[in-house]
């Protein structure tokens, strides 16, 4: 179904090159992030108060932009298995189905090349809850995950923004130790969302013509040719536009809980930042102003396209509703989000922090 070779191939060859470093600054940008990423553990567990030492048992990698492609490709290939699988059977008992098979699988490794390509360049770091580990890229031993970092990014960014490089490194590091004690410091919370995306997956209609009818529903929406007296839809992506109803739901309850992970993480790194990183405020200005603006209007169109607006929404949002519940009950009783499934905040609640918190904070009438 996807030819996961091609997948790499066309990214490592369509990504664009990072700057231009001499090796031995190279060499000092990466150890300079690696130092970072373990003073930033620290940091995060003494402000967020979430775990020990021994909950960290997965490995940090400063990678460049081919890397962080071999690393999410071995990832998607992992998350996407059951439904591939699924799709393989139905394509399998077709007639030419093992032939449209090989055909579709390399197109489809194409197009995905081309997107982690375009992808490649943008992410600073990242934490991969559901990285399988590989020889060139170990994993934690208790089900996965790892934490990069995309030195090549972060070095353009800094450059970009001219902020001060040392400060705006430690800076990134802080977000995405952030991540990595969101899911090392709570064990449920890895099996919950990827029982959120199998279900999200389970699902897809592999029926292609329902599928392509859907597509049909968005491309007419997208233009302006939606059906007289339906509802607008919102300013929804085209990935969104596809979705079945059923996914919808989930996906609800997922943009919760990835609202919940960015806005912490965005709120814990300029919550540590005054004491440790001097430059904070105008790195978070700074960068505020380049994530809302985009690269181009080609980077902005792709951005709506893909569905990636809806993740800057995320850590606005996110970040929002921490910093209200943290002010109304404390870190401590912030910190009972992650008691179970049940006490993470809902689409609504994110909006409404006083909801969650009256929900999660109630005490029983006397």
């Amino acid at each position: 179904m996807v030819d996961w070779n091609l997948a790499v191939a066309t990214a490592t060859r369509l990504v664009r090159p990072g700057p231009e470093v001499s090796r031995d600054e190279a060499r000092a940008v990466v150890a300079e992030l690696r130092r970072h990423a373990k003073a930033s553990e620290e940091h995060v567990r003494g402000f967020t108060r979430l775990g020990t030492d021994e909950t960290h048992d997965t490995p940090v990698l400063v990678v460049d932009r081919p890397g962080w492609v071999r690393a999410n490709v071995a990832g998607f290939r992992e998350l996407l298995k059951p439904l591939l699988d699924k799709m393989q059977a139905r394509r399998g008992s077709s007639p030419g189905g093992v032939v449209l098979g090989a055909v579709g699988g390399k197109v489809t490794g194409v197009e995905l090349g081309m997107l982690l390509s375009f992808l490649a360049s943008r992410v600073l770091g990242q934490y991969e809850t559901f990285a399988p580990a590989t020889r060139e890229l170990p994993a934690g031993a208790n089900g996965g995950g790892r934490l990069l970092l995309v030195a090549p990014n972060i070095v353009h960014v800094e450059r970009e923004l001219d902020v001060e490089p040392h400060d705006f490194r430690l800076w990134v590091c802080l977000h995405e130790e952030t991540h990595r004690t969101q899911f090392t410091a709570v064990p449920w919370l890895r099996d919950h969302l990827e029982g959120e995306i199998q279900s999200f997956l389970s699902e897809t209609d592999v029926d292609p013509m329902a599928f392509l009818e859907r597509v049909r529903e968005a491309a007419q929406s997208l233009v302006g040719g939606r059906p007289e007296g339906e509802e607008d839809d919102g300013g929804r992506s085209l990935v969104e536009l596809v979705q079945t109803p059923a996914q919808r739901e989930i996906l609800g309850r997922l943009t919760a809980v990835m609202s919940l992970l960015e806005g912490h993480a965005d709120y814990v790194m300029d919550g540590v930042g005054p004491d440790v990183v001097p430059t904070v405020a105008e790195i978070r200005e700074k960068f505020q102003q380049r994530r809302a603006k985009g690269a181009s209007r080609l980077d902005t169109a792709l951005r709506k396209l893909l569905g990636l607006d809806a993740k800057l929404r995320q850590y606005r949002e996110g970040e929002r509703f921490v910093r209200a519940v943290v002010e109304q009950v404390g870190m401590d009783g912030f910190n009972r989000v992650w008691t179970s499934p049940n006490t993470l905040p809902t689409k609504a609640e994110i909006a409404k922090p006083a909801d969650w918190v009256a929900r999660v904070h109630r005490r029983a009438e006397p």
